[in-house]
């Protein structure tokens, strides 16, 4: 599993970063996820990096404010998020895919299901005045 940080209570307009790290695998994952999970709401991706190559994809809604990077240990992944909306608050997790992404062409998944569902605690971001 993964064990996430980083979380924290920001105003909009603010920044947070989040940081995810993992243990244990004997495989390397295809791909490491960050998730977020708004109260009322379902768990939704929102960034992927592609262990590979570097290669990092975004859902619309945070293009150009979020930034996904890993550092040299391979299993810690950071998500930098900057100019934070209220609609960013949510529960952040983070999650591997062990298969390259069934759309063609893309760079790693942004789809839930093709992600292992083994998840952390989370760490709560909350964008709010």
């Amino acid at each position: 599993p993964f064990v996430e940080s980083g979380g924290g209570l920001v105003q909009p307009g603010g920044s947070l970063r989040l940081s995810c790290a993992a243990s244990g695998f004997t495989v390397d994952p295809f791909a490491i996820g960050w998730f977020r999970q708004a109260p009322g709401k379902e768990r939704e991706v929102v960034s992927c990096i592609n262990t590979r190559n570097d290669g990092t994809n975004y859902v619309e809604s945070v293009k150009g404010r979020f930034t996904v990077s890993r550092d040299n240990s391979r299993y810690t992944v950071y998500l930098e998020m900057d100019s934070l909306k209220p609609e960013d608050t949510a529960t952040y997790y983070c999650e591997a895919s062990f298969s390259p992404p069934k759309e063609s062409g893309s760079i790693c998944p942004l789809s839930r299901i093709e992600y292992l569902e083994i998840w952390g605690q989370g760490t709560p971001g909350t964008v709010s005045s």
